[in-house]
């Protein structure tokens, strides 16, 4: 293919949809997770609104090296490593998944935080840590998992480990509206089933566990061509191009790349800043 030659990943991305998917091979369709295919191909922000909703969230609240702050779903802590080298702060970075562990640590190891990080497997709606236990809670791209009673577990959990005056930080799909077939389809795509919510509905969420939500959306970057360059820089983007064109990896990246661009108008990122009151 010509036409991947080079580092100019802006001309790749500049080729028209049809041409585009005309390229790809007709290969089967994986059954594996959309955000484990992805970092497979080599994405390291697994998060739909990518580095801006993330700094933006970071940005909202003051953080020093004595915040004590707990990631849930910290995959391989691309965000962890973020927080320490930023505010030098102690993070303590769980995931229910067992298997992304090595690579977490194998990051933490690498950027030589070790001192400053706990990482261990931990499930969102059932924390092993004391009441008010954190200064900050973060949580990225999970909660759009779970069903709305997960949800609501994982939600009352993180108020729950959270001192008085700490701030929830999240960081999800929003539903532009109701649409339960753009779901279905969103959940085939990435083969795990989601529940994204409303504005309404995400708001309400966080209300009911006593919280003070303030909410930014935006324009989803995570198959968005600049978001993808703004998130991984353009030798990331081409990476995670060159290994999705792979005869293996063709349908499930085609497949995504087109749902989320058809879709763009559909689906939006949510960040949301809650605050437990003290």
């Amino acid at each position: 293919m010509a036409f991947f030659a080079g580092n100019d990943v802006l001309n790749l991305y500049q080729l028209d949809k049809a041409n585009f998917i005309y390229s790809l091979y007709e290969g089967g369709l994986s059954m594996e997770a959309g955000h484990e295919f992805l970092l497979r191909m080599g994405k390291t922000r697994l998060r739909p609104g990518g580095i801006e909703a993330t700094n933006w969230l970071l940005n909202s609240v003051e953080i020093t090296p004595e915040t004590q702050i707990l990631e849930v779903a910290c995959n391989i802590g691309t965000t962890t490593v973020e927080l320490v080298k930023r505010f030098h702060c102690h993070v303590t970075a769980i995931d229910l998944n067992a298997d992304v562990l090595p690579k977490t640590k194998e990051n933490i190891a690498r950027n030589n935080i070790e001192e400053y990080v706990t990482v261990e497997q931990g499930d969102a709606t059932n924390l092993s840590y004391p009441d008010n236990s954190f200064d900050v809670v973060i949580n990225e791209a999970m909660l759009t998992m779970l069903s709305d009673q997960q949800k609501a577990s994982a939600v009352k959990e993180y108020a729950r480990v959270l001192k008085p005056g700490g701030v929830l930080l999240t960081h999800d799909v929003l539903l532009l509206k109701e649409d339960d077939e753009l779901v279905h389809e969103l959940s085939r795509t990435i083969n795990v089933n989601v529940k994204p919510l409303t504005l309404a509905g995400w708001k309400n969420l966080f209300e009911s566990a006593g919280f003070c939500p303030e909410t930014k959306n935006g324009k989803m970057t995570l198959m968005n061509p600049a978001g993808l360059i703004a998130d991984e820089g353009a030798d990331g983007a081409l990476r995670v191009i060159r290994n999705g064109l792979k005869p293996e990896n063709t349908k499930m990246f085609t497949s995504m790349f087109t749902f989320f661009n058809d879709h763009a108008d559909d689906l939006n990122y949510i960040a949301v800043v809650s605050r437990k009151p003290r």
